[in-house]
């Protein structure tokens, strides 16, 4: 395997050369270009984050199954054996526990659900170990909440523990802790697709693979005849949003825009995406063979690096900054940093080096960036010119309350 990064110059150029590419240029054309871009992601790719769904991992009964484990975890095997770092991001707790317990059906209050996660946890990751060790790799359980990655601390310590685990031999199974994820108490990451992704941004070289019951993204809707799987995704905007149709099962959180959003997510960190059809026994086999499964989703050129994806994608919001034209333009449209005079008013109280979201004249949340200032003096500033800031707080350590290095722009974060 390569050590050149996603971002280095050969990679651009083969997403050049697959930009360069009109749509409605030859089939052949077409077809080459997509799989070679395919075999360049393969071979640049370090870290491999899996994710598989609820209704990839149980029966028609709702019972876990155990077959299912056991394929995906020789092939999880395969990908460690070739030196790349695999982590598996693994629904399917909840289903586990209804199946134990004899339920009916997925039960709907919140303390039921925690319980329910609780006792099928237990049994998801025993499916695994059993599983994995057959292929020479012990498993590591890894249960986070969105809190865990909020916090800069938090996040590099979720990012040297799941390096640690890799470097003991061992392969991590991930799930959200859903006995602890209160959707009220605003810690829940909303579904496991959205937790992959913020685990595949903890790394570079990282490749996401979304395994889901269908082939990937179709043009239309998948059951209809005449609709068509889309092979590679160079654009991740409105018009392919639009395609999704998001489909909700009793025990499943995810649909195709949950999976959209995700793969967006990753893309914006720099790292492909894939969603494919995680019933497919050699599904990842394939994947890593070069085949054309599911559909592949390019990062743009543009992306999130280092410190930067945590400001974007996992640290708490703490508190609002509304400007006026001017500084939205410049820092929508000019890559500025944000002064004090294009400050309309402050919402939220925050330190020096909290992160807070920027809003337009419309109220649209356009960026997020790492504050120069604490709340109470960006309020006695706001509007005010540099010269001014002196004046009035008596001291003016900054020229910026947000330089532009540690400002993200929402339409990559997203």
């Amino acid at each position: 395997m390569s050590n050149f990064p996603f971002h280095s110059s050969f990679y651009r150029t083969i997403l050049n050369f697959a930009c360069d590419i009109p749509e409605g240029d030859t089939e052949e054309r077409q077809v080459a270009a997509e799989d070679a871009i395919r075999a360049h992601v393969i071979e640049k790719t370090q870290c491999v984050v899996v994710k598989v769904g609820t209704r990839v991992l149980t029966t028609s009964e709702g019972k876990l199954d155990l077959d299912r484990v056991d394929k995906l975890a020789a092939q999880l095997a395969r990908i460690a054996d070739s030196g790349r770092h695999v982590i598996m991001v693994s629904s399917g707790a909840v289903g586990a526990g209804v199946a134990k317990l004899g339920l009916p059906t997925r039960p709907v209050g919140i303390a039921n659900l925690q319980a329910v996660a609780a006792i099928g946890q237990a049994d998801l990751i025993k499916a695994y170990e059993n599983s994995l060790l057959r292929h020479g790799y012990q498993v590591a359980q890894v249960l986070l909440t969105k809190s865990d990655l909020r916090r800069r601390s938090g996040y590099l310590h979720v990012r040297n523990a799941l390096n640690g685990i890799h470097e003991f031999g061992a392969i991590a199974v991930v799930n959200e802790n859903d006995s602890v994820a209160v959707a009220e108490l605003k810690t829940t990451f909303g579904d496991n697709d959205r937790l992959a992704a913020h685990v595949a941004g903890l790394f570079n070289d990282t490749l996401l693979i979304l395994l889901t019951d269908v082939h990937g993204l179709f043009d239309g809707h998948p059951d209809i005849d005449g609709s068509k799987k889309i092979e590679v995704v160079r654009e991740l905007d409105g018009k392919v949003m639009s395609m999704a149709e998001d489909k909700l099962s009793a025990v499943s959180k995810g649909g195709m825009e949950g999976k959209l959003r995700a793969s967006r997510l990753a893309n914006s960190h720099g790292h492909p995406t894939i969603i494919g059809p995680g019933r497919q026994d050699d599904v990842l086999d394939q994947i890593f063979a070069g085949g054309r499964i599911g559909t592949l989703f390019i990062p743009p050129k543009r992306t999130l690096r280092g410190r930067r994806r945590w400001i974007g994608s996992a640290a708490v919001v703490q508190g609002s900054l509304y400007l006026d034209e001017g500084a939205a333009r410049a820092i929508r449209s000019q890559g500025r940093s944000l002064l004090a005079v294009g400050i309309a008013r402050v919402e939220g109280t925050f330190s020096h080096g909290d992160v807070v979201a920027m809003f337009d004249p419309d109220e649209k949340e356009i960026a997020r960036g790492l504050v120069n200032y604490r709340s109470h003096e960006i309020s006695l500033i706001a509007g005010k010119t540099n010269a001014e800031i002196e004046a009035i707080l008596g001291h003016r350590p900054y020229e910026n309350v947000i330089h532009r290095n540690n400002l993200v722009l929402r339409i990559l974060a997203e």
